[in-house]
């Protein structure tokens, strides 16, 4: 895709006109109108600038810079690069900090980077192919060997996942087959869709938060997700007590410094 058209694109897809995305970019709107029509080659500064007035993520600004004849701006590096190590040492003191809660992180496709234990206790009894680091936790979720079978709310939930997977059609594809069609709901959902899960301990009633590093410049960082399990009663916050008492809580039981297939394709991880 030539440049005018990826900057116009982008554009209308976040519904900005081009004097407000002028205005943010610190141009002019006929400035901006030639640049979208080819009349006008943009200087990397501006490039740049318009990225950042779209608000885009790194991974797209690399791309927009590239469109328009530039190398990219922003590096991508491993997340085993020493260069991440102090990232690696904060991950894992958030999922050890979250305990006795489950906590992981993901990167962009849904590949599992590292979990605390808390986790298991959500895991149990999946299918041991559908575990592990780099394992796609989307799929995880929803495949029949995977926790559906113990989710209580299933297609309410899978909606709440599969929001999440525009930039992945295929897996998005394959987990809209297992799923229910979502039923209408008859009442109010409350403030957040809690996830009702079955265990060995009786069943849990979470909510989720999603946490990411806010002030990234590495494209793997910026990418990363950090999603948090919360209970939504006493219930479930005895139970997940209880389950912490029987591990010894010594970390995360995936090693954060280990990447596992970052930046492969989400649908090309050990589909079954």
């Amino acid at each position: 895709m030539d440049f005018p058209r990826a900057l116009r694109d982008r554009r209308t897809r976040r519904r900005l006109s081009q004097l407000e995305l002028a205005l943010r970019a610190g141009t002019t709107q006929r400035h901006l109108s030639f640049i979208e029509s080819g009349r006008s080659v943009p200087g990397r500064n501006m490039v740049v600038r318009l990225a950042e007035g779209l608000e885009l993520p790194l991974r797209e600004r690399n791309e927009l810079l590239v469109a328009a004849g530039y190398a990219p701006a922003y590096p991508e590096s491993p997340l085993d690069d020493p260069v991440l190590a102090p990232v690696r040492t904060a991950i894992g003191h958030i999922l050890r900090g979250h305990l006795p809660y489950p906590a992981l992180v993901v990167d962009r496709d849904g590949g599992l980077i590292a979990a605390n234990e808390a986790f298991g206790l959500i895991t149990e009894g999946a299918d041991p192919e559908l575990l592990g680091a780099g394992a796609n936790v989307y799929r995880l979720a929803l495949h029949p060997r995977g926790l559906a079978p113990r989710i209580g709310n299933l297609a309410e939930w899978a909606r709440h996942i599969l929001t999440r997977l525009g930039h992945l059609p295929e897996l998005r594809d394959e987990l809209t087959r297992y799923v229910p069609a979502p039923e209408p709901s008859a009442g109010q959902l409350g403030f957040a869709v809690p996830l009702h899960l079955r265990t060995s301990l009786g069943e849990l009633r979470l909510m989720t938060t999603v946490t990411t590093f806010a002030t990234a410049v590495d494209v793997t960082l910026s990418e990363l997700k950090l999603e948090a399990f919360l209970p939504v009663d006493t219930t479930t916050a005895g139970i997940l007590r209880t389950f912490a008492g029987g591990t010894d809580g010594t970390g995360p039981a995936t090693a954060p410094g280990r990447a596992h297939g970052l930046g492969r394709p989400a649908g090309d991880r050990g589909r079954s």
